[in-house]
């Protein structure tokens, strides 16, 4: 892949896109085997690769310049702000939206965030595009609610440009800090979810939700989860830190009858969009709750045949992998967006057999990727 931004020197978020790809993937198996030293690995699969360009479905992008003309991309530095909307790693149908949304910030009077002053209202804008349908999911993210009527107000226009437009929200974050998003959502259209499919599994983002930034590779690797699942004698699964509930549907419906869920996530609208999931396709043994993980594992008796975790980079910690231990479930799948502390947790899970470990490249061009590990009871 070649990036123009990259070869001036004024953006290195993709610290390996001098290195070949094939290269890059050695490296990161290698980095996954020499992590996973010292346990016996039954099968060690090829890593699952997706576009080296384009594959991003979801925009980050820091707003400066001025109204008039504004400035979508990194943050400033030394005074310097570097625009995003030529990124190789956008599809032509979102990079495509980026100059309309400046000409929207220009008539809607959304004065950029300025970070030394402390002034200025338009602090981000975030973009998600739906690859099943198209759809897009636009968040602002303002500094207050002062100009929040102006920008209602010239909405319309914005619509009509960009009808593929589904969800439009504003969130508040008044934090004078690196924070991306504050606690208030304002939800401005009348559709509050944008509806992607993997696996022919309908899923549902809302603007506060996780999502994967690949569509492609996270599809394989929900189709892998399932795959796997599908050959092991197991009847009920927890799926811990489930977000929308993208595995846990896979997995529950990769036998006949299908498996009995349940799914645990903190966030409550992550938890909404599961539930929805689940009743678009009929699955009634299934039930979601916004509860921390670790707090449910601990305050419930009963034991799964299989337990699916599926943590934030601080991966599930000692207490959680103590429980599991003592609880026993015939298995446990680990999917994980940080080997390292993967590799930890693994280390406390002493009376398990690593089967099968597969690396999914989800960031190409960076150190980045995610590993799926099943494992069994000894």
């Amino acid at each position: 892949m070649q990036c123009a931004l990259h070869t001036a020197g004024l953006c290195y978020s993709c610290q390996w896109i001098d290195k070949p790809y094939s290269q890059q993937l050695a490296d990161k198996q290698q980095n996954l085997t020499e992590l996973m030293a010292g346990r016996i690995i039954d099968n060690l699969l090829e890593p699952v690769t997706g576009a080296e360009s384009a594959f991003r479905n979801k925009a980050k992008m820091v707003i400066s310049g001025s109204v008039e003309r504004p400035i979508l991309g990194l943050p400033i530095k030394q005074g310097v702000a570097i625009d995003l909307c030529d990124c190789p790693l956008y599809p032509q149908s979102m990079s495509a939206v980026f100059p309309l949304l400046k000409t929207f910030i220009a008539k809607a009077g959304l004065t950029p965030y300025n970070v030394e002053r402390k002034r200025g209202e338009l602090k981000f804008i975030l973009l998600t595009e739906s690859r099943a349908s198209g759809g897009l999911m636009l968040r602002f993210v303002l500094r207050s609610e002062l100009k929040l009527e102006q920008l209602r107000n010239a909405l319309p226009w914005l619509q009509s440009q960009l009808p593929q437009l589904r969800v439009i929200s504003v969130n508040i974050q008044p934090v004078h800090m690196a924070v991306l998003e504050g606690e208030q959502e304002i939800i401005l259209t009348k559709q509050e979810s944008l509806e992607e499919q993997f696996n022919h599994i309908p899923l549902f983002i809302r603007p506060r939700s996780f999502f994967q930034t690949n569509a492609l590779v996270a599809e394989k690797l929900y189709q892998t989860a399932r795959d796997w699942v599908s050959v092991l004698d197991v009847s009920s699964m927890w799926d811990l830190f489930c977000g929308v509930g993208g595995f846990g549907l896979h997995c529950a419906t990769a036998k006949t009858p299908n498996i009995s869920l349940t799914g645990i996530e903190i966030s409550a609208e992550a938890i909404e969009c599961a539930k929805k999931s689940a009743q678009a396709i009929g699955l009634t043994d299934i039930h979601f709750d916004a509860l921390d993980s670790t707090r449910f594992a601990e305050s419930h008796h009963a034991v799964p045949d299989l337990v699916l975790v599926n943590p934030p980079r601080r991966g599930i910690g000692e207490l959680l992998c103590q429980y599991l231990s003592e609880m026993s479930p015939a298995y446990i799948l680990y999917s994980s967006c940080n080997a390292q502390t993967m590799a930890n947790d693994l280390r406390r899970l002493q009376d398990y057999q690593v089967i099968k470990v597969q690396l999914f490249d989800m960031f190409p061009h960076t150190a980045h990727y995610e590993v799926l590990t099943l494992l069994r009871r000894q």
